[in-house]
């Protein structure tokens, strides 16, 4: 992207902060930004028939986050979004990201990649939960992206994996007997 136009897409940015725990789009509510993570993790949560909260996403520096139904097409989100540390972001409100989608070829094209990569992300989690283990999907994880074993809770990440923290206590207690032999 030349630089003018990476400077112009840059005036439609601001930056913002969230603290431990904050939930910055709860469910219900219209997602007024996209945002791209800086610094920090951030979960995606919803609440199943039992009450219980199953984390459907985890994010880590840098990366993009977006409701994309609820930023988009202007409907109430379906999950929660949290910032599981202090979390440093740019944000892009609608219309701006409207003004650069409708301007800005580069950005439409930056656009297309990222919903791209984001339907690959669920879709491969959706199938690793029917086609791994828990073990294997925990392995993947570790490999694939270990900062978030070192700064997200493992409660946040045994639900991801779609486990009890018990089993994801007794995985990682396998592993590392298997490790040290």
């Amino acid at each position: 992207m030349p630089n003018e136009k990476a400077d112009l897409i840059a005036t439609h940015l601001k930056e913002a902060t969230f603290s431990k725990q904050e939930i910055f789009l709860q469910e219900g509510q219209i997602s007024r930004y996209s945002y791209f993570l800086e610094k920090g993790f951030v979960r995606c949560f919803t609440i199943d028939l039992e009450g219980t909260e199953i984390t459907t996403r985890i994010f880590s520096a840098p990366d993009f986050i977006n409701d994309y139904l609820s930023f988009f097409k202007r409907q109430p989100s379906r999950e929660n979004y949290e910032a599981v540390t202090d979390c440093v972001v740019k944000t892009l409100d609608f219309e701006s990201a409207q003004y650069c989608f409708h301007n800005i070829p580069e950005f439409r094209e930056w656009g297309r990649m990222m919903l791209t990569m984001n339907y690959v992300s669920l879709h491969n989690h959706m199938l690793a939960m029917h086609q791994e283990t828990a073990e294997e999907r925990y392995a993947n994880l570790l490999t694939q992206n270990p900062s978030i074993i070192q700064h997200v809770p493992l409660k946040i990440i045994a639900s991801y994996l779609g486990i009890t923290d018990t089993s994801l206590s007794r995985i990682r207690r396998n592993l590392k007997r298997n490790i040290d032999f």
